[in-house]
């Protein structure tokens, strides 16, 4: 299979177009056409291209410039530029304008193919080379793979064994605990980390389309495919597939994937033909597949040949000493982002306290939203408690009551205070008197409660706060 896989040829002559086409698409590329430079520079912006074949004299706009613009554009494009009037000036400026090569018309069409072949050539030597340099760095996790814990670290001790062998593994645990970065880290570890990492949530796909977009279609197989498509197993061929929430496939599809997974090879729907893929598959589930499989929704030979190693990713709760570690980094992540001035320096001791102390339910994905939150909302050099979400905090007092203005007022003395409801009641009748007081200027509200404009907009959307109805009321 080529390393190339999408050209995109420009050029003013039908004839060259067809020929390009025909030849190319016969060599496994998918090629689209065009003829003329504006046209080339649009297909460019609307479609990703591995290469640009592109002809010197086109009317609208010529090849250099379409050259110059498309590898500003598109870093990473290769392109090849043809031309019949050509001369050694224009071949030395279309290299140095970044053409990896010129060729003279008229040619014969496996010129183009050769040319396409040395290009691919060199683009492996690059990626080896980055993969050689990165595997001679310091080993440390790839992705943002966080945390202090054994059980973490046990985790990727596992993914240190597997990832240089081809293992089918299934990665299990809930929601948000970052399966896909466990297949990422696995992918980057192992000797196909300069080849594609290909992710898919099985979940999100129709399951009219899921067959057409693993395996691919050829054209005509169904009423919209008016072209011909390459599936997901075509592009990460070499590489790796994620198949993430593999337990929601419909049956048809656990057939044809069960296929791929014994005979290495795949046919595109509407195709008499199969052809032959290298493709490492990693899959994840939030479901228990075992018991999936006892109740007939999901292949039993499918099943065990996914489950050849699992993977299980501890949930937050269970590895409670990470938390601070990951939310310094959302922290510093999110300082950049939101372009805090001065930056937020740090989690409170309270709050570091109430965020170690909670559940996290949706886990790393809960932490990093609330994180999120935390420093949008943050007016000084520490986020506190206040900064967090409600759901940290502790269930309100059972006596406490809301007046009319928003204040908390308690009605009967309870054992169980809750001081942090007390402080919510307090912001929100805050924000309301100062709307009140400035007739709903929300620029000028923010300044008379000393908080940020952004931090103001934030709080009366999460209470809920009409600005308009308290400027009526002031």
């Amino acid at each position: 299979m080529p390393l190339f896989r999408s050209i995109l040829v420009a050029d003013d002559e039908p004839s060259i177009r067809h020929i390009l086409t025909l030849v190319l698409t016969d060599r496994g590329y998918d090629v689209r056409a065009v003829a003329d430079g504006e046209e080339a520079l649009k297909e460019l912006a609307a479609r990703g291209y591995d290469v640009l074949l592109c002809d010197v004299r086109m009317p609208k706009k010529d090849g250099l410039a379409v050259l110059r613009e498309a590898r500003a554009a598109h870093n990473g494009l290769t392109v090849v530029v043809m031309s019949a009037y050509g001369s050694q000036e224009q071949a030395l400026e279309a290299v140095s304008a970044g053409a990896y090569d010129y060729v003279q018309k008229p040619f014969k069409p496996e010129e183009i193919v050769f040319v396409l072949r040395k290009a691919e050539e060199r683009e492996r030597l690059v990626r080896e080379n980055r993969r050689l340099k990165e595997a001679s760095l310091p080993s440390a996790p790839a992705g943002h793979i966080l945390g202090e814990s054994a059980a973490l670290q046990g985790v990727l001790k596992q993914v240190s064994r597997l990832a240089p062998v081809d293992t089918t593994v299934l990665i299990s645990g809930e929601s948000g605990t970052g399966k896909e970065l466990i297949a990422r880290e696995l992918h980057a570890r192992s000797p196909r980390a300069a080849l594609p990492f290909v992710a898919v949530n099985c979940g999100a796909i129709p399951a009219g389309l899921i067959e057409s977009e693993l395996f691919g279609h050829a054209k005509g197989a169904f009423t919209d495919a008016r072209s011909a498509k390459r599936g997901l197993f075509a592009e990460a061929d070499g590489g790796t597939l994620f198949l993430d929430e593999v337990g929601e496939l419909p049956l048809p599809a656990q057939v044809k994937l069960l296929r791929v997974l014994q005979e290495g090879e795949i046919r595109p729907v509407g195709e008499s033909r199969v052809e032959k893929v290298d493709v490492r598959v990693v899959a994840a589930t939030l479901r228990d597949l075992g018991r999936l499989a006892e109740k007939g929704e999901f292949r039993e030979d499918l099943y065990y040949r996914l489950n050849v190693v699992n993977v299980r990713i501890p949930p937050l709760r269970e590895r409670r000493e990470d938390v601070p570690v990951l939310a310094r980094a959302f922290l510093h992540r999110f300082n950049k982002e939101l372009n805090r001035e001065p930056p937020v320096e740090a989690l409170s001791p309270e709050a570091e306290a109430l965020m170690s102390a909670y559940a996290w339910p949706g886990n790393v994905r809960e932490l990093e939203n609330a994180m999120e939150r935390a420093v949008l909302l943050a007016d000084g050099p520490h986020i506190l408690p206040t900064n967090l979400p409600e759901r940290l905090w502790s269930a309100p007092a059972p006596g406490s009551t809301v007046t009319g203005g928003g204040a908390a007022t308690v009605q009967q003395v309870g054992s169980d205070l809750s001081l942090k409801r007390a402080i919510r009641d307090l912001e929100e009748s805050y924000i309301k008197a100062a709307l009140r007081r400035t007739k709903g200027n929300r620029t000028r509200a923010a300044e008379v409660l000393d908080i940020s404009h952004r931090a103001l907009l934030y709080k009366i959307k999460e209470y809920g706060i009409d600005p308009d109805a308290e400027a009526e009321r002031g």
